[in-house]
């Protein structure tokens, strides 16, 4: 981190950054920058994003602080506030969802909570009545009575596709098995969706990835939609003979869902370790776990049926804080200013 940071921690447990060195650009003085995250009740993900903060700002020394939707702190209301209280001539802030897709949360809840206008209707709740325990109905009100520019999120940037190309070397470097490049297939995993959004962020992500590699490559959804991750693996086995499958959660951080639920419906997460918190850094496995019925009946229905694959199974990183999410956000953000 820049060295002309002060990071301290506060009694709520997140991070301040209370001596923070404003870039000397007369623009930087009059905004600052809120980067959105979901929050998770799970460390990966905030560990992660303290990381793309403390990155952001010292490759923009911009007046910056990262907000949870939920469970995470500082919120959304709290991460204004701290910018404000570094800055208090901010007349605008410039809002991003650090989400990889549109959605639910960056269409509606986002702009709600931030007092804004929701960019369409909530298929979760039309007549926007929404229950006294809901999230959106417990979040704290905003205070700033200044402009708030919310944009777009990182999208199918093709700049990704590098950060994948470099998962995916990092991960082949790793495993003690020689396997061609025509015996080894790509599979990119995205979360899925009742709505179109995801879709067609990871089937463009997928077009741009395909034309630029020599693998066999195919794309899956851990639910919600299809193919589903085993449907697209016996895919790519039926067209051809493969001994490796390199999987890339599609994701930015950790989570659950990357560290638990695709591993499981992989067969590289043993069967005692799905309830532990603990997930081993070991990415390189061979699939030949087995799964007794009752599990296996349980994940099939939530998650679309297990792989069953005789060969070697690589399972990488999501994207996490590289550097070039890093410009992607600098980048998208500055084009706002």
């Amino acid at each position: 981190m820049d060295s002309n940071l002060n990071q301290s921690n506060n009694s709520e447990g997140f991070t301040n950054y209370k001596n923070l060195n404003i870039s000397e650009n007369p623009l930087s003085t009059d905004f600052g920058v809120l980067l959105i995250s979901h929050g998770s009740s799970l460390p990966y993900a905030e560990e992660i994003f303290k990381d793309i903060l403390e990155k952001y700002i010292s490759l923009t020394g911009h007046n910056a602080e990262v907000g949870y939707m939920k469970v995470a702190k500082p919120s959304i209301s709290e991460a204004i506030d701290n910018l404000l209280d570094r800055n208090n001539n901010i007349k605008r802030i410039i809002a991003m969802p650090v989400f990889l897709a549109p959605g639910i949360h960056t269409n509606i809840d986002i702009p709600i909570i931030l007092g804004l206008e929701p960019k369409e209707t909530d298929p979760r709740c039309p007549d926007g009545n929404y229950p006294e325990d809901h999230y959106l109905m417990e979040s704290k009100p905003i205070n700033f009575d200044g402009e708030i520019n919310l944009i777009g999120c990182i999208g199918p940037d093709p700049q990704i596709i590098n950060v994948i190309n470099k998962k995916i070397e990092s991960t082949v470097f790793e495993s003690n098995k020689d396997v061609s490049a025509d015996k080894t297939g790509v599979l990119l995993v995205s979360h899925g969706s009742r709505l179109n959004y995801n879709r067609e962020f990871i089937t463009d992500i997928y077009n741009q990835y395909k034309s630029q590699t020599d693998y066999s490559v195919s794309q899956g959804f851990m639910e919600l939609c299809e193919p589903t991750i085993a449907q697209s693996i016996n895919t790519m086995l039926e067209s051809k003979d493969l001994d490796r499958i390199i999987v890339v959660p599609v994701f930015l951080a950790p989570g659950v869902h990357t560290k638990r639920d695709i591993p499981t419906i992989l067969g590289i997460l043993e069967d005692e370790d799905i309830n532990s918190t603990h997930f081993s850094n070991d990415h390189s496995h061979s699939h030949t776990h087995s799964h007794d019925h009752s599990h296996a009946q349980s994940h099939d229905h939530a998650h679309g049926g297990l792989v069953e694959f005789d060969g070697e199974i690589l399972y990488t990183e999501p994207l996490g804080s590289d550097d070039v999410i890093i410009e992607i956000l600098k980048n998208r953000i500055e084009s706002n200013i």
